[in-house]
Order: C-alpha cells, then structure tokens, then sequence
C-alpha cells in the first residue's frame, strides 16, 4: 500500500501527506450521541432550504503567489449574507494572490464575485458579489451553527463534487478533534486548529461546501478529503463566525461602497500540537500540574498542547522550543486551539504571559503579540514573468524561514535562465545583500538590459549553502516593464503601479544604442562581397558543428516547422583562401583544397596561437581532424521565453554544439542544426572551444526547410586574443561522400573537451520520413542524410571531416516523436548527416550579398538570402514498385540512367496549404522530370527552383511532368519564396499567444475555409483563455461574428472588445472540428500586446495594444 494521501478539496490542489504522519486514536470528548430523529422529510426541506444558495465558484489564480499556482480550477461556496452578497468558501479558493472568480447558482445565473477576506492561517475565506444580479432565483442565505456540531451528527455535504454543479454527499459526524490534515510540505496547511472528519467522500471540487445538519444549518466547512479512504475534513466554523461579524461592519449592502475592515488576528509564530496527558508526561509533565489542568479544563478533555515549531525570527525565537508544554497564557489554563487564538487575536501588539513546562520545569515568559497580518504579504513584483514577494508566514513556517525574507513564487524567464528555482530565497544580487523586496528593486533600478549580475540564493531543500548563478537582464522586450501588484480588498482586485523610476536605465530598451551604433552602415551587394573578400587569413579553413541537445520539456507543445528548400550554384563555393597576415583578418568558409592544418598553425608566432597551442596541448594524441576542428567549435545555450513560444517549439531551453562557418573582424557565423536553435525568438549564448569565453549571439537565418540555423556574433567581443585564436572551418562540400568513404566524426562534449572517432559512411542518401508530432512543430522533410557505422550515441553530434578536417558533413540532431498506440507519444532525438553543400549555397549568398530584405549585424545592415522552393512534401519509391504503379519502361530506364545508384522516383505525400503548388499535386503523383529533365532526388528539385533564381525576370514556375493515375501529365507548378526570419510576429490576447499557422501546420495539409486564420501556439495558466478553456491547436477564424484572416485583422476585432466584456470566438480545430465558445476579456490582469521583430535594430519589441491605463 502506499502512503495516504490528503488533499484540499478543490480539484486542482492536491499534495501528498508526509509519509510520517499517522492517524492518533482518540477518546471522543463530545456530549454523548443522541438518538437523530430527523426524517426523510426534514431533510427534504432541509436541502430545498439550503441547494439554491450554494453556489459554483470557478477561480482563475491570475498569477502565482505564495502558496498556491497560477491555474484554472472549480470549487464550492455559499451565501451567508444575502442582503451583503457574502459567500464563504475556503482560502484555497479564495487564494492569497490575484483571483477572478464568477458564481454559479443553481438556476445557472452567472455573477462576478471578488475577494474581501482570506484568512492568513485557516482554510476559509469570503467572496462578495451583487445580490441584485440574481433575478430568475428566490434564495436564502444559509445560517451558521458551529455549537451545533457533535459525534454522531449525521450531516450532508452539498457541493460541486468531481465538478457535478450539485452533488449531496451524506455522512456522519466522527471525530471533532482531528489535527489539522497536512497537504504539501511546501504549500498551504492549516495548523493550531482542530478539524472534524466524517466518511462522506468527497472530492475535488467540494471545497467550501457547506456541511448541513437536518435544519439547513451549517455546522462546519468542507476543505480536503484523504484519496486513500473516505474520509472528509471538515474546518469547524467558530473563527469563520467571528471573521463574519467584522465584515458585516463593511457596509449595511452591496451598493454601498465596500469598506476594508480590518480582522485583528495575533501570532507568535508558533505551531502547536494537541498531545494526549500520556504523551505530556512522557515529555516530562509534573503531575502536580497535570492535576490542576484537569480539574481547570471542561469534562473529558484529554490532553494540552505542546510546542511543535517556532518560526526563526519570531516573537518566541529563543524562548520557546519544540516540546514546550503550555500550561497558562494570561494565567488562564489553555488546552485548546480556540481558547488560545481568541486570546491571541485580542492581544495584538500587546505582550501576554506564558507559563510552559520544559522537561518538568516550569517556565514563565512575556511574549509580543505579533499582527498575523504584517507578515502576510500584499504585494508582489512581476519582473520578466517572475513573481517575487516577501515570505509569508504560511512558507516560513514550511521552510523554517524569517518572514518578510525575497521569496520567488514563481521563477519566470529571466529567473529560471539563471537556474533559480521556485521557492528560493534571494540573498544577494549585484553585490547587494537582499533581505527586503525593496532592496532588490533597488538594484534592479540601476541595470541595464542585457547586464549580467551575479545573484546568490537559498532554497529550504539546501537551507545551509547559497548557490551563486549568474542572472542575465533581458535584453530584447520579452516582458512587460517591472511591475509592483497591491492587494486592495475593497475592490478585489490588485492595482498595478511601475516598480522603476522613468529614468531607470532597465526601461531603455538596448534597441536604443543599436539605433545609434547602426548610422548609415548599409552594405551594398557588391560591397558586402568586396569586404568580406579581402584579409583573409591563411591558416584557419577547419569546421565543426555538434548538437547535443538537452530536452527539458515544456508543459504545453505547439506546433514548429518551417518548410522550404534552398538550392545554389556548387561551382561558385570552391575559393582558394590567399594568404595575408592583417590582425583583423577575414575567414570564410572555405571550399578550396589547403595543406594539413597543423602545419600553419605552427607557422605563426603571435601570442594568440600560442595559446592555442597550449590550449590543444592536452589533445596531442588526437588525430589530425580533431586537432584543426577544435577550434571551431561553439556550444550554444538556448533559451526560450515562455511568453514567446510559438512554432510549436517543445522546450525552453536546449544544448548543442555548433560550428565556426564565418569568422572577421565584424562578423562571425555559427552553423547549427535546428533541434538546438529551433526559433528565432529566443536568447543564445556561445561558449568556444578555443578560447573560454561566454557571449551571446543572434539567430540570423533559420533554413525554411533543412535542418540548420545560423547564429551570428560579435568577433570585438571575444578580445585581441580570443578574436586571433578563433577560426572558421573549411567546408568541402564536392565532391559528395559515397558508400564506404572513411570520415571522421569530431564533436564537444558539455565541458567543451573535443573527441572524435573514425567511421566509414554506410549510406550517403538515406531519405527521412519523419511524421507529424502531436503538436506540430520542426520536421526535416525532402532531406537525403549520412548514416554511419559507429557514432557516439543519438545525443552526440558536430561534424564530418576527411583526414585533413575539411568538413563534408554537419552530423546533426534531428528531433521527432515516437507513438505508442492511440493516445501516448514520447519525444526523442536522432542524429544523421547533413551534407555540407546546404549550408554552403546559404552561407555564399550571405558573403556575396544576394537580394534580400537587410538585417541588421553587428551595427551593419546586410541583406540576407530569400530561398525559393516547392512546398511540396515528397518522399522517394524504388522503381520496382513504381513498375508495379505502371510507370513506363521508358521512364524507368531514363531514371536509371540519370541515377544508377538510387534507382528511385520521388511521389507527392501532401502540398502545404496555401502553398502555390496546392489543388496543382495531388498525393500519390510521381515526380519524372522538370523543364524535361528526369528528377531522382530531393536536390534535383532544389536546383530546378534555383535555376529559376538565376534566369532572371520569371513567373516562379516549373513545368513538371508528372505520373498519375496511369496518366502521364504536363503541369505548370508554382514556387514559393521564403526568408529565413522564421516566425516575426505574434499578438498575446487574453493570455493565449496567436501567431500566423507555420509551416509544420500548413504541411498537414489544411486550413479553414474561412481563411488562414490566427494560429493559437500557446496558453498561460490562470488567463482567461484556461478558464474558458481556448486552448492551443486551433484557429480562431472568428471573433464576435467577424472574421479573422490574418493577425491584422485580429487586431482590428480584438482592440474594440472593452474589459469584462464577453466575447464569441469561433474556432477550428486542426482536426477540422468548428467550435463556438464564450470568454470574458480581462484588461487588468492580461492586456493585449504583440511582439514583434526588428530588422533594423536586431530586437523584439513590445508594444500594448489595449489596456487598462
């Protein structure tokens, strides 16, 4: 059997009992069980008194604060004040941090309600809503009857159980002295209370119910239930009464303008545990005072309460242990939690006598009433997604912790890039030590974006050691500037105010000095081509590409996958390198033949080869390929915002390996494959083999199709040293490996330490077949890869080079989805071949200055390549069977002549939707031949389209010939042209991140009739769009009747719609199955706003669309 577990009763908060709790038998010190003569009939009217005024709550947790998760969830409350609109639920529901709620009683009428209460320590709290907006509903409010509870009371527990809108659960009455169930070790547990039990069942979603005897009253609140019985904890309602009271002074009716009153409630920080006299003896109790207690205490009472836990830093730090036994508070004898809290919460900021036994001897002591709600946080700052408030004396007491200490409920990006997990304690940043929010807002003031800052934190899972990590500014518009929430209780709602003073130099967007740095620095074609040619270096030609990538996925998939191919002239890469000495040097990746590597190593004298002669020194038996690709390898650390994850990217942050392609005294390019950058919009930092030394870098170009990426970096940032050291390989793309070829596969290890091993390529035009995830995102489709005898493993990846490390092949990682029946999939990586001729027509027309639109690099504008394809996913058939179909002999002997090797046709599985090629192919077609040509492989197709490039003014088609159905047909087929910017765009509206449908959902083959649509990528938990349930997956094509076809006219529909107003959205799902749903905008909590990329400045910039000012 395993450990039981308890549970809140909603249905999304539940946690494991700690597995050395036990259940304590006890005498029952109850009036004696009377005889229930309550009939079937009394409790008929009972319910008919007491259903209509319990209510649904559906909550939304809008962020994450203290104990508890930003999330959607449903639960119970009910009226306890009709003529002031008071439902009483419980705290887990009500929630410490920013809720939305909306009530739903039983005649389905849907109101607003909005916190005024929640008790910092017990499990209950009170929502207020408008008692005029029930219209169509007679109800009463349901009285509360704490002295009515007793052993033996049969009861009913009427609620939302299991998310049934009405569920009545009988029981009965077992024990009224329960300790206080513990949920989570690092979440909300009520504590110095009793609680009742009864077998009713209940489960998630029963939370705040009302527990009603058979007059309708409610004798006690319904907050968790064990999952390995029946067994329902009841919270008993004495202190919900008094709370009750002290709201009632608020206002005489909702119209009134709500009034905060305060609820004084005393601490001294002290847990405390009810022990039978047994066990207060064994702890060493006088008997002489157990005598007294006794004969001071009501009959039947069976014990006193001892000291389990003291808070550091609280009033009774140093004064009382754990084992205290209390015997007198104000020299009244105390044995019960209610008698205890009455006097706390009456003595607040005053000072109270304990009388305690420690081991037998009596103690006295004068403790300082402390405010229950000065420790109790009601603020927070949101600063790139993370949550950060002062420690609550709920986690104090969890993690042993002072109050008050910088506390991170939720990590976010910029924390979480760090390595700063959720519950950390923050101790110093920037040198400053951190012991109030305020001080770490200060610090915050005075840095830039893109700043690194050292930061030290703590967690209660390693309390006695700080972890120093390294805290990285964001530096593109990822977030919101830092805000300050502040809870006001008269309104329920968490006003929201600027945590920087205007000047701060965090809210200067570092696009600002790019704007400055760029002048007129636009490079023509021809002037790109002449300055990139010259200075060139004689001795650095090596390459290198690894990418091992680490898979830490994320929650929610969306779909990824650019589709596209790129096609360029071979002849044009081979260039032969001359030698020139110049310190700014300019390496290319180069195609010509060169000598060994290591004899121009040794031929320069400057210190910086030096070290790079130290540096390989510990590789001096490595063969030849290791040592000159060495120096060219990079590995990339990707992180991915959460706020931006789109393209159905699975993870926020990913490893690999990546190789030097491009290297001068302004410009430095990364080949990588795209299961490590696999968008654009995300933060890359570079660590080189050759020289240690951490920078970032920015995605440039993202291959449309093929499987790789180029990340650029800034040479003036590694130094005179590290800039002379670092090199560029030397790509050898022809000629093209064959069957048997010995290569050599050299790659980085995550300690940057080179290895390699030699391999003998077992088939060079292995086709892939990669199928569609769950969640669509990045395949590699039309691709021929390497396959090899021996690897490394399908984590390891770089490169393949002859024996003078001249780099014929990327050996890449290839990510894909493996399915195990109908409804379970499991992410993996593979790696394989990429031949290097398909970065090197890229990489040629970035260094030529092809046509294109300009981004900027390093302060200059260049203009990047566009690539042409046909979007067109293929996949090849052995002749034989294409016999089988009734392709002619006569096709099939030109297909062999033109392919003696392959011996295939390649036939259509499926066109891009709203491709050009669309409603032109069919699946099934096989492809014979282009402008006449016979086509056999994916690259033949790749160079017919870059033909079409190089023939000047056309109408980007191709004359295809094409088998069908028994019928050889001519057709005009068109192309489409792509840019390798990736995904430049996408709107957040109502906490769901919309973009236009990428390639890998296109490549499924549909999109709505209505339109393109918006693409839903991604959804934040506790936005509007979780709770009424608009997840990912689908297109909105309609948004209050009015149609959506692109994101500007989303924006158009979406920026009328006012906060709180009600929307109809119409959706289709990438199933084709049309939805129509309803949601409510929140403006305050989650505005409109859209990211979007700048090719002038290198940066994504925010801008709000609508808000609430």
């Amino acid at each position: 059997m395993g450990d039981q577990l308890e549970r809140l009763g909603s249905g999304d908060a539940a946690g494991p009992e700690d597995s050395s709790m036990r259940e304590d038998l006890c005498m029952e010190i109850d009036p004696p069980f009377k005889e229930n003569l309550a009939t079937a009939d009394d409790w008929r009217k009972a319910l008919n008194k007491v259903v209509p005024a319990v209510v649904v709550l559906r909550t939304t947790a809008c962020r994450a604060f203290d104990t508890e998760s930003a999330g959607a969830s449903y639960a119970t409350g009910f009226v306890v004040d009709k003529r002031r609109g008071i439902i009483l639920t419980n705290r887990h529901v009500v929630k410490p941090g920013p809720v939305v709620a909306e009530a739903m009683f039983v005649n389905r009428e849907e109101i607003p309600v909005y916190p005024i209460y929640r008790d910092p320590v017990h499990d209950f709290g009170f929502f207020r809503y408008d008692p005029g907006a029930i219209q169509f509903l007679s109800y009463e409010e349901i009285p509360l009857a704490p002295e009515a509870a007793c052993v033996g009371l049969e009861i009913r527990v009427v609620g939302n159980d299991s998310g049934e809108k009405v569920s009545i659960l009988a029981g009965t009455l077992a024990r009224l002295d329960r300790d206080a169930p513990h949920y989570k070790k690092d979440g909300y547990n009520d504590f110095n209370t009793f609680y009742m039990q009864a077998a009713s069942g209940t489960k998630g979603g029963s939370s705040g119910s009302p527990v009603i005897d058979w007059q309708g009253r409610a004798v006690a609140l319904n907050a968790g239930s064990k999952s390995s019985s029946a067994s329902a904890f009841f919270l008993p309602l004495e202190r919900v009464v008094r709370a009750l009271k002290f709201l009632q002074k608020g206002g005489e009716s909702f119209r009134d303008k709500w009034e905060t009153v305060p609820i004084p409630r005393g601490t001294l920080q002290v847990t405390f545990l009810h022990k039978g006299f047994d066990e207060t003896r064994r702890l060493g109790l006088q008997s002489e005072t157990e005598q007294m207690v006794r004969r001071a205490s009501p009959p039947g009472e069976t014990g006193m309460l001892v000291v389990d836990s003291v808070v550091p830093g609280g009033p009774a730090q140093s004064l009382l242990e754990p084992g205290d036994v209390l015997v007198h508070m104000n020299g009244n004898v105390i044995t019960q939690f209610l008698r205890m809290e009455t006097l706390l919460d009456d003595s607040v900021g005053q000072k109270i006598e304990l009388q305690i036994e420690r081991g037998g001897t009596p103690l006295t002591l004068n403790l300082l009433v402390q405010d229950l709600h000065s420790i109790t946080p009601d603020h927070f700052l949101e600063v790139s997604g993370a949550v950060i408030h002062p420690l609550s004396y709920q986690q104090a007491r969890n993690f042993r912790f002072h109050c008050g200490l910088v506390y991170v409920a939720e990590p976010g990006y910029m924390l979480f890039r760090a390595g700063v997990p959720r519950h950390a304690i923050i101790k110093k940043f920037g040198s400053v030590e951190i012991s109030r929010l305020e001080d770490l807002i200060s610090v915050l003031s005075k840095l830039g974006r893109g700043a690194r800052v050292p930061l030290e934190y703590i967690s209660y899972m390693d309390r006695h050691r700080r972890k120093p990590v390294l805290v990285t500014i964001d530096r593109h518009e990822w977030h919101a500037p830092p805000q300050i929430y502040t809870r006001d209780d008269s309104t329920g709602l968490w006003t929201i105010q600027p945590a920087l003073a205007p000047e701060s130099p965090f809210l200067f967007s570092s696009m600002n000095n790019a704007k400055q740095g760029i002048g007129n620095h636009t490079v023509s074609s021809e002037a790109a081509k002449a300055g990139l040619m010259e200075h060139m270096h004689p001795q650095i030609n090596p390459e290198s590409t690894d990418v091992v990538v680490s898979m830490e996925t994320s929650s929610e998939h969306v779909a990824k996958g650019p589709d596209s191919c790129d096609d360029s002239d071979i002849g044009s890469k081979k260039r032969r390198v001359e030698e020139e000495s110049s310190a700014d040097s300019s390496v290319i990746a180069n195609c010509s033949l060169h000598e060994p590597r290591e004899e121009k190593i040794e031929d320069n004298g400057s210190s910086g080869n030096a070290f790079l002669r130290d540096y390989q020194g510990a590789a001096a038996n490595a063969s030849v390929a290791e040592r000159v690709i060495e120096p060219t390898l990079v590995m990339l650390e990707v992180y991915v915002p959460p706020s931006c994850m789109l393209d159905g990217v699975h993870s926020q942050h990913f490893f690999g390996t990546g190789v030097i392609v491009y290297h001068s005294h302004n410009m430095g390019l990364v080949a990588v494959d795209k299961n490590t950058v696999a968008v654009s919009v995300s933060d890359v930092m570079l660590s080189f083999a050759a020289f240690p030394i951490e920078i970032p870098g920015e995605v440039v170009f993202l291959h449309p199709v093929h499987n790789y990426a180029l990340v650029a970096y800034d040479p003036s940032a590694l130094g005179p040293v590290g800039s002379s050291v670092v090199h560029a390989a030397e790509l050898l793309p022809e000629p093209p490996l064959h069957r048997g070829d010995t290569v050599y596969l050299v790659g980085l290890s995550r300690s940057l330490q080179a290895t390699s091993r030699k391999s003998v390529v077992t088939n060079p035009y292995a086709a892939l077949n990669i199928g569609s995830a769950d969640c669509p995102r990045y395949r590699a489709i039309n691709m021929e890869v390497i396959e090899l005898d021996t690897d490394f493993g399908s984590t390891f990846s770089g490169v393949l080079t002859d024996e003078h490390g001249r780099v014929q092949a990327i050996w890449g990682s290839f990510s894909t989805q493996l399915k195990y029946g109908c409804s379970s999939s499991e992410d993996h990586q593979f790696v394989r071949g990429i031949p290097i001729y398909i970065i090197s027509q890229v990489l040629d027309k970035i260094i030529s200055g092809a046509k294109g639109p300009d981004l900027l690099i390093n302060g200059i504008k260049r203009p990047m390549p566009l690539v042409r394809i046909l979007e067109v996913e293929l996949y090849p058939t052995l002749l034989s069977k294409a016999r089988s179909f009734g392709l002619s002999d006569k096709w099939v002997q030109a297909l062999v002549k033109k392919d003696p090797i392959r011996r295939q046709v390649l036939r259509v599985k499926g066109c891009l939707a709203g491709s050009k090629a669309e409603n032109l192919l069919e699946q099934g077609d096989m492809v014979l031949a282009i402008n006449k040509e016979p086509i056999t492989c994916f690259r033949d197709i790749e160079d017919a389209c870059h033909a079409l490039d190089k023939c000047g003014p056309n109408d980007g088609k191709l004359n295809m010939t094409i088998f069908r159905q028994g019928c050889e047909i001519e057709i005009l087929v068109g192309t489409d042209v792509r840019d390798g910017n990736g995904t430049t765009r996408l709107i957040n509206w109502c906490g769901c991140i919309v973009q236009d449908p990428h390639p890998a959902v296109r490549a499924l083959g549909f999109l709505p009739e209505e339109g393109h649509g918006v693409y839903v990528a991604r959804w934040y938990h506790g936005s509007p769009v979780n709770r009424y349930l608009l997840y990912a997956l689908q297109w909105i094509v309609e948004v209050n009747g009015k149609p959506t076809p692109d994101l500007d006219a989303f924006i158009d529909v979406t920026k009328e719609i006012e906060d709180g107003e009600f929307v109809r959205v119409r959706t289709v799902h990438l199933n084709g199955k049309p939805r129509v749903l309803t949601l409510k905008q929140d403006l305050h909590y989650w505005p409109t706003w859209e990211l979007r990329f700048d090719p002038d400045t290198t940066m994504w910039c925010r801008k709000t669309i609508k808000g609430l000012e």
